[in-house]
């Protein structure tokens, strides 16, 4: 007797959350085939095999999940007709590995066809990275293919020297590289290569890691930006909310923003999954939040969202992924001109109000686990580094007591 269903692992996963599983029995034998999901237990519905309304892009993730089954079905009824004594080793190969299996073992295909699953499950933020991170690689590469064993210590190297020729930062090259690790990790868990080829072993990722300065407010900083008069240029206004409302949300990411809706709003606390972690945050409403929704409500009183960036329902991922992108651009543009006018000579872009908010609390003399907890940070580390450029600061005032 066969069984086949999709089902949430039982142990969960280092950052809390559990993976997504495609679990095939035949004759008291079970495989396991892992998808791209890994969420949070609540956010899934045992007995329909599904996620649930609590997951953000349940819809989408579904659709996914039933198209994976499908094709399970599909390989598991054709193994039936053609080989009555089929094992699980069978239906793996076939489930694993198409028709083709040189055309599968090619890196472009099975990028582009990861890049598709990730759209079809509306992480169109992922798709956008790898389908950038794919052209790159083979403008890099010249060459209509590309294999799984070429891609080497070497090869990496030789890309990474490649990018730098064409302006490319740490920041850049970082996020190519772990597009390539990742994709790597899916071949190897689908047995699209072999885990012998893992390259990154060799070639290693951290340094990368944590070069580029972290620029952040101080008080004074974010109270210029707050109580500025935008009354002679109403096209800043909405940048000016966004990050004051940012900050006194401890530091709500835009992508989060734009999608708040007024239901998520209640009494004196804000309601939301964070989209990036998928942590449930209950934030209190403090006197400047309140001013920017009470502000919102008055001059569009009858839209579901919060803020005036989102005007339909029915946005596919990939149209949410662009408008976001969009709008972002321009926050990003008009911060940087209340920032000139308030004479703050620092990098401005939206994610400043996020650190801006940590430090401005170690500032304070607020306890670094308590920040961490506040921005639903996983571990200390990720604390840390919001806050390495505030330590520095603390050193030079020490050091200048000896002058």
């Amino acid at each position: 007797m066969a069984s086949i269903k999709t089902i949430l692992r039982k142990k969960p996963l280092a950052n809390g959350h559990f993976p997504v599983c495609l679990r095939v029995t035949k004759d008291r034998r079970t495989k396991y085939f892992k998808t791209l999901f890994n969420i949070p237990e609540n956010e899934w519905d045992i007995k329909g095999g599904q996620f649930n309304k609590r997951n953000a892009n349940y819809i989408q993730n579904n659709r996914l999940l039933n198209k994976i089954l499908d094709r399970a079905l599909k390989i598991y009824g054709n193994l039936e007709i053609e080989t009555e004594d089929f094992t699980l080793e069978d239906f793996e190969k076939h489930f694993r590995v198409d028709s083709n299996p040189a055309r599968q073992k090619e890196v472009f295909s099975f990028w582009r066809e990861i890049i598709e699953e990730m759209n079809e499950a509306g992480r169109t933020g992922n798709a956008k990275v790898n389908s950038e991170a794919l052209n790159s690689v083979k403008l890099f590469h010249q060459r209509e293919k590309l294999s799984f064993k070429e891609i080497t210590p070497t090869f990496l190297n030789k890309y990474e020297v490649f990018l730098r020729s064409r302006g490319g930062t740490d920041g850049g090259i970082g996020v190519r590289m772990r597009s390539i690790r990742a994709l790597f990790n899916f071949a190897i868990q689908r047995n699209i290569t072999k885990e012998g080829y893992y390259p990154f072993r060799t070639y290693k990722l951290s340094k990368f890691k944590g070069k580029a300065i972290k620029k952040a407010l101080t008080m004074d900083e974010v109270m210029k930006i707050m109580h500025i008069n935008l009354e002679d240029y109403p096209t800043l206004i909405n940048a000016q909310n966004y990050f004051v409302f940012s900050f006194y949300t401890r530091g709500m990411n835009f992508a989060d923003m734009i999608k708040l809706r007024w239901k998520d709003v209640s009494y004196d606390r804000i309601h939301y999954t964070r989209s990036k972690t998928k942590g449930n945050f209950s934030i209190k409403i403090l006197e400047p939040v309140q001013k920017i929704l009470d502000y919102y409500k008055d001059i569009n009183p009858h839209t579901s969202y919060v803020f005036p960036v989102l005007f339909r329902e029915d946005y596919t991922p990939t149209q949410l992924e662009n408008r976001k992108h969009k709008m972002l651009v321009r926050y990003n543009q008009d911060l940087k001109k209340i920032a000139a006018m308030c004479q703050i000579n620092k990098p401005m872009s939206s994610y400043v109000a996020r650190h801006s908010f940590a430090n401005c609390l170690k500032q304070k003399g607020v306890a670094t686990d308590i920040i961490s907890e506040s921005m639903g940070h996983k571990n200390l580390t990720v604390t840390q580094s919001y806050l390495k450029e505030l330590e520095s600061g603390v050193i030079d005032e020490a050091s200048e007591m000896l002058l």
